[in-house]
């Protein structure tokens, strides 16, 4: 049996990490907390938003954010995380200014192509009214009763 785990953390557009001498992990799911040591039996869960802890043989402390992830435990030392969005640090306050702040700039994109999409929807609308008013076919719907 490994006395280390192998940790792999992936998003659909790249390995976020790889560290291949994990100590002990700790994580939450929806039923609650979790560790992981080497020589765990094979294990799954989703996890829907949260903190993943891991100590190195050194005892330090690494984290990652994750988002939309589903965790495995394979051979006692395999463990793998296939998420939505990950971001790592080692500091947690860092790390959780850097999620929030990663939430407020999607947040803030979102909202601007929400307003985008509506001036151009606006536009759209008001030159088929301009069309309509001046007698213009703006659907081209001339064309179709031609055909039927």
């Amino acid at each position: 049996m490994s006395r280390v785990l192998s940790l792999s953390i992936t998003t659909p557009l790249w390995t976020v990490l790889e560290d291949e001498a994990v100590a002990s992990l700790r994580g939450e799911d929806a039923s609650g907390g979790f560790g992981i040591l080497p020589g765990h039996a094979d294990f799954v869960t989703v996890i829907d938003a949260g903190v993943l802890r891991w100590r190195g043989p050194g005892g330090a402390w690494h984290y990652c954010a994750v988002r939309g992830g589903v965790f495995t435990v394979t051979g006692g030392s395999e463990v793998r995380v296939a998420c939505r969005d990950a971001v790592t640090g080692d500091d947690l306050g860092r790390l959780q200014a850097r999620v929030a702040q990663t939430r407020a700039d999607r947040l803030d994109t979102a909202r601007q192509r929400r307003s985008t999409a509506t001036r151009l929807h606006a536009l759209a609308i008001r030159r088929l009214m301009q069309g309509l008013a001046r007698g213009e076919d703006a659907l081209g719907l001339d064309a179709l009763e031609d055909d039927l």
